[in-house]
């Protein structure tokens, strides 16, 4: 049994069934939202920090919202599989009271962050010439921006209505940041189809950026006045962007996705809209590596970790759960080297196509 399955666009497709899977080959790295569904990709990512992207020089983007943000910025920094080992460690072993308040989880992600990133951490971020991190957050349009959460709460419930019509209809509600290295390079300096701003990243706005980043609406404090960028409230970035739809790059290069699902969701408002899909044509370049429905089986009570286990499970129990997790993540970095090495498991390789959710 593999402990992956892996997907590609018919660009992506066609050019590993010519050349095999290596690490120049790819231009853009990607990390969607889910909180801690990405434990499940944990020994992967030490993989591809300490061994797959190791020693590169040609610019890798790299766009995450959430804790795909998080994740993602752990492999700009000068030790990235320390850094990445730091996130799963303190996310991992998190407590909190019985009903924790959104003051106690905010404070609890500030200190985890903090924890991350360290004395160096954001220096390192900024600095890095060859792997250029951008971070998504969304900001607040109209009342939803005020300190009101009444208001908040009635600008998230009609953004989710409108967005049943059409997604495009966000764009009355938040605005898309994107926190970048490098803003005048970037790939989605002209991002078109949504009101979007490219905002530089600075070792002023990191901590923020990622902060916003993760920020779910009631679950933890927005962040205000993010310096360098417009004034106003900042939430998750996956509100817009939960696993993307965007044209990645027009290159000729590839896009590593490693996704802890074979089902890519535009927004978070989509999760309960299974008629809304990714556009097809923005997929052509993508690898989604995910962990395999039989993997998934093996996994305590047969599934991914999610947010809902912070509720359902005590934290002796969670903890646990996590752990055990973190440590069976690790097959599929092995089944990834032995893609990229011995080429096993290229002939298994599947187009990306719509599914059923």
């Amino acid at each position: 049994m593999s402990a992956l399955s892996i997907y590609a666009g018919p660009t992506a497709l066609q050019r590993i069934r010519n050349e095999g899977l290596h690490a120049e080959q790819f231009s853009v790295l990607v990390g969607a939202s889910g909180g801690p569904k990405w434990f499940v990709l944990y020994g992967l990512d030490r993989y591809l920090f300490g061994d797959f992207f190791a020693n590169r020089t040609a610019a890798l983007y790299t766009l995450g919202s959430s804790a795909g943000a998080w994740r993602l910025c752990c492999l700009a920094m000068a030790d990235p599989v320390s850094a990445i080992d730091r996130l799963a460690t303190l996310y991992s072993q998190e407590r909190y009271a019985d009903t924790p308040g959104v003051a106690e989880t905010t404070d609890s992600a500030r200190r985890m962050l903090n924890s991350v990133l360290g004395s160096e951490g954001a220096g390192d971020i900024v600095s890095n010439a060859v792997i250029r991190t951008h971070i998504l957050a969304d900001r607040c349009r109209g009342p939803g921006a005020s300190n009101s959460r009444i208001m908040q709460f009635l600008m998230l419930g009609s953004g989710a209505i409108a967005n049943g019509f059409s997604r495009k209809t966000l764009s009355v509600f938040f605005q898309r940041f994107i926190f970048s290295i490098r803003a005048d390079l970037s790939p989605w300096k002209e991002l078109k189809g949504f009101d979007t701003r490219l905002v530089e990243l600075t070792e002023e706005n990191v901590f923020q950026a990622l902060l916003a980043s993760g920020s779910i609406p009631f679950v933890l404090e927005g962040v205000r006045d993010i310096p360098g960028a417009a004034k106003g409230l900042y939430w998750d970035g996956g509100i817009v962007d939960y696993h993307f739809d965007m044209p990645f790059h027009d290159g000729d290069d590839l896009v590593l996705y490693p996704h802890f699902s074979d089902s890519i969701i535009p927004g978070w408002f989509d999760k309960h809209l299974p008629w809304r899909r990714v556009h097809e044509e923005n997929l052509h370049n993508v690898v989604l590596v995910v962990p395999s429905a039989e993997f998934v089986a093996t996994l305590p009570g047969r599934k991914i970790p999610d947010r809902k286990d912070f509720v359902r499970l005590d934290n002796d129990t969670r903890i646990r759960v996590f752990q055990e997790v973190l440590d069976r993540s690790k097959q599929l970095a092995e089944d990834f080297a032995k893609l990229v090495d011995e080429g096993i498991g290229l002939d298994a390789l599947l187009p990306i196509v719509h599914r059923k959710r």
